[in-house]
């Protein structure tokens, strides 16, 4: 069955073109030439809000990005740097990375106590400022080449509360 055919037995479509074409030749040339000019400008709006502004608002955003990515991978080398330098370092025995978190652990007083088992050390504090806990890691890491493994903190009214664990044996 022919194209014509169908529309024939359907009736709808060739009459629609018909009406839609007689619509439009019942229009003066003015009102024609109006509605091709906002038929224009639609498609205009349309053309700039789903092409244009997109890429405009790349452009105008990718500086604020490129510097927030350039931060970044200013951090990541910062920090591949730190770990290039930590695994220069040569490992120390268990027996001194057990002393030195001891001593650290002593500077920080009735507030925190060191568990030691095998490879592993856990560190259970109470009232322990910032401050006091990131030099007990920098200690940790540096003098008993310790990395941490586990952490466990609460905000309490004098500082934080928790545990720590770290591995002993030096940076792999």
């Amino acid at each position: 069955m022919s194209t014509d055919a169908l529309h024939a037995v359907s009736g709808e479509a060739p009459s629609l073109k018909r009406q839609a074409a007689a619509w439009w030749l019942g229009r003066s040339s003015r009102e024609r030439l109006a509605l091709r000019i906002a038929a224009a400008t639609v498609l205009l709006l349309v053309g700039w809000l789903l092409l244009v502004v997109p890429a405009w608002r790349t452009v105008r955003d990718a500086p604020a990005e490129i510097d927030r990515l350039d931060r970044q991978l200013q951090q990541i080398q910062t920090t591949a740097t730190e770990v290039r330098g930590l695994r220069a370092i040569a490992p120390v025995s268990s027996t001194q990375a057990a002393t030195a978190l001891k001593a650290a652990t002593e500077r920080l007083g009735e507030r925190a106590r060191l568990s030691l088992q095998g490879e592993r050390a856990t560190l259970t504090f109470s009232g322990i400022s910032a401050d006091d806990l990131g030099s007990w890691l920098n200690e940790a890491r540096s003098a008993a080449r310790a990395r941490p493994v586990e952490a466990s903190l609460s905000r309490a009214p004098r500082g934080y509360n928790g545990t720590l664990s770290v591995t002993l044996g030096g940076v792999p």
